[in-house]
Order: C-alpha cells, then sequence, then structure tokens
C-alpha cells in the first residue's frame, strides 16, 4: 500500500517559515518579533504559535507605535495580545519627538511613517535585539526583492545589499559582530495571495480594515485616504463617504484604501487575483521617490 507525501503548496510555505522561526531560536540570543497589526505579521505569529506551542514563544513581540495608526488595528493588537498571553513591547514615535530625536513633518503631506526608524534603532539598542523577526515578501517592492531571509544590519542599524550573504540549500548563517542584528523574513518567498490563501485556511482572525466597509474619505494625491485629523485636512479635501477596504495596514497618513465590495475573504482572494497593481501600490510613502524604499531600508527601515 503506497502513502502520498505529497505536501500542499501553502503546506511546504509553511514548514519553511517555521524552520526559519526556529532557525531564529537556535542561532540569536535575545531575538524580537516586529508586530505591525497587519495581515503578514498576524501571519507571523501563527506561524510562530505552530512552531512552538504549546511552550511560550522564544521572543517578545514589538510593535513601534507612530500614534497615528488605525483604531480598528489598535483594537485587534491588544485582543490578540491578550489571547496569546505573550510579551509586547512598544516603542513610541511620540517618544522619540518628545526627546528631541526626531522632528515632526510639517505640511499637508506630512507623516510619522518614516520616524519610525529612529524609534525601532533605539527600541532594538534599549532591549539588545540581536535579530528581528519581519513579514516582508519579496513580491511586494523592488527594494525587498533583494532582501536575504536573514538579512545582516551593520551598528548603525543599516542595510548594505552588497554586505548580504549567500542563502545555499537552506543554510542560514546568523553569526554577526557585537552591535550588529540581522532582519529575518520567514514569509520572503511567499505572495500576497499566498498570505490571504493561508490566513483562509487557518481561519485566522484579521482587524476589520481589510474588509470591505463604509468610511469617510477624501482623495489625495489620486489616492483614496481615509479621513482623518492626523492628514492636516484643509478646504480643499472634500469627505466623501466611500466603500472602501485597505490591501495593506500602516500609518493613517500614508495608507490609502481602494475601492471595493469585498466583504468576506473569498471575494478578497477574486479581487486580488484580478488585480494588476501590487499592495504596495497604496503606500503613500513608497511614492516619494523610485528608490524611497531601498533608502529607507539604507537607513535601518523594518
Amino acid at each position: 500500500m503506497s502513502t502520498n507525501n505529497h505536501l500542499d503548496y501553502l503546506d511546504e510555505l509553511e514548514a519553511e517559515a517555521i524552520y526559519i522561526l526556529r532557525e531564529v531560536a537556535g542561532q540569536f540570543e535575545k531575538p524580537a518579533l516586529l508586530f505591525s497589526g497587519g495581515k503578514d505579521s498576524i501571519t507571523l505569529v501563527r506561524l510562530a504559535e505552530k512552531a512552538f506551542r504549546p511552550g511560550k514563544f522564544p521572543f517578545p513581540l514589538v510593535h513601534i507605535d507612530t500614534g497615528h495608526n488605525f483604531v480598528e488595528t489598535i483594537d485587534y493588537r491588544d485582543r490578540m495580545i491578550e489571547r496569546l498571553g505573550e510579551k509586547l513591547i512598544i516603542g513610541h514615535v511620540q517618544d522619540s519627538i518628545n526627546e528631541g530625536k526626531v522632528v515632526e513633518q510639517k505640511g499637508k503631506n506630512a507623516s510619522r511613517n518614516a520616524l519610525q526608524t529612529v524609534t525601532l534603532l533605539d527600541t532594538i539598542a534599549k532591549h539588545q535585539f540581536d535579530a528581528c523577526i519581519g513579514g516582508a515578501r519579496r513580491d511586494e517592492e523592488k527594494a525587498r526583492a533583494k532582501e536575504r531571509i536573514f538579512s545582516v544590519r551593520d551598528e548603525f542599524g543599516q542595510w548594505d545589499p552588497k554586505r548580504q550573504r549567500p542563502e545555499l540549500w537552506n543554510l542560514y548563517n546568523g553569526k554577526i559582530h557585537k552591535g550588529e542584528n540581522v532582519r529575518v523574513f520567514p514569509i520572503s518567498n511567499w505572495t500576497e495571495l499566498d498570505v490571504w490563501n493561508y490566513i483562509r485556511r487557518e481561519k485566522i482572525e484579521l482587524p476589520s480594515i481589510y474588509f470591505a466597509h463604509e468610511r469617510d474619505c477624501i482623495t489625495r494625491n489620486g489616492q483614496l485616504m481615509a479621513a482623518s485629523p492626523f492628514l492636516n485636512m484643509d478646504e480643499e479635501d472634500v469627505v466623501e463617504r466611500r466603500n472602501v477596504r485597505f490591501r495593506t495596514v500602516g500609518d493613517m497618513t500614508c495608507t490609502a484604501a481602494v475601492e471595493s465590495y469585498a466583504y468576506h475573504i473569498d471575494d478578497i482572494i477574486n479581487e486580488i487575483s484580478e488585480s494588476k497593481i501590487s499592495e504596495r501600490g497604496a503606500r503613500m510613502d513608497d511614492k516619494v521617490s523610485e528608490a524611497a524604499m531601498e533608502d529607507r531600508k539604507k537607513g535601518g527601515y523594518f
């Protein structure tokens, strides 16, 4: 009697990610999981549960809070932490502003998104993290397509694409010098559609803003933005009630919505399958320049 050992492609992606998470636990002394409240970091939490339960996670969750987050995201984060019983460390961008380490942007398109880098690096230094696990994927953006799964950052948190190491045969080298750290991306090989199919299979709860809903919006720079006092709105901004959802979740000042009637996960998967635009196409911070993401990564961004 033959046995069918064929793995579903989601099983293969899951197994790879769990292996990487366990490699992090084995190779580093003080790792952390960067949590944004978005679908990718939520997926990482589910993978960590599969990798380490019934024990505790061998790392805390770290959220860099701009103070300009969607309320739905923060509510979800707090409920999730209560359910998990895991440690959450929050770095506040407002503290960095108050301490004079960063200067808040002015003007109509001001955002705190870029300011997160300083808060993140301070949080890493304060807690002496030597590895930070993130939910970035290679399909999101061209700078991320160059990223290794174990991405070495120097003592200033900077990313140099020329210093990245080969990763042959799924062998990951976590050796670093004092002061350096590694960003680790267990779902680097996943696509947006893979993530959604995994969420559907695992029945993972998400913040409600991922699903279609009515919301007051303004149109800015050709993008639908959620009406909010954080946007520095003026008399030129016309508020309209629109049916929208968010493909990616970040700071309210840089995360655009898309018009949608995808109220259920199957509708979202169908919508993504037909889309010709990357989810990062709804991020205003990526439109500052052609190399916006790469420039931020070189400065220490996630």
